[in-house]
């Protein structure tokens, strides 16, 4: 679902080249454990004005209870103004898969081993 700035009558907030700001959504929300809110950035404000989210995907958690807010990030060349109403960034519900961690000695061994960052080819 899309994400919507609340922001009061007539409110404005302008992100220059490298700000951050937390966006007011206007709602709270609750939902079961074992679930969470994974907020993202809307591609086409990234793609035309270089807002994004400084810690996209966000997370959150199942018993928070406060209003929902987005951090924006302009990187952007140019200023951006958020205002009321506008679509800021998308909200996905999903389950949240609870891993056991077992310490072990050694890891199996795959074809790919320690290799990362770039090892598969582009």
């Amino acid at each position: 679902m899309d994400l919507a700035a609340c922001l009061r009558d007539g409110e404005t907030v302008t992100l220059a080249p490298g700000d951050i700001a937390l966006i007011p959504c206007g709602f709270a929300m609750a939902f079961p454990d074992g679930f969470e809110a994974q907020v993202r950035p809307r591609s086409g404000l990234s793609v035309k004005h270089g807002i994004s989210m400084p810690n996209a995907p966000g997370t959150i958690d199942a018993d928070y209870r406060g209003e929902v807010k987005v951090p924006l990030i302009n990187l952007g060349r140019e200023a951006f103004t958020v205002e009321h109403g506008m679509r800021i960034a998308q909200m996905v519900i999903a389950p949240v898969a609870r891993a056991e961690i077992v310490e072990v000695e050694e890891l199996d061994e795959t074809v790919r081993g320690s290799g990362g960052f770039g090892s598969t080819g582009v």
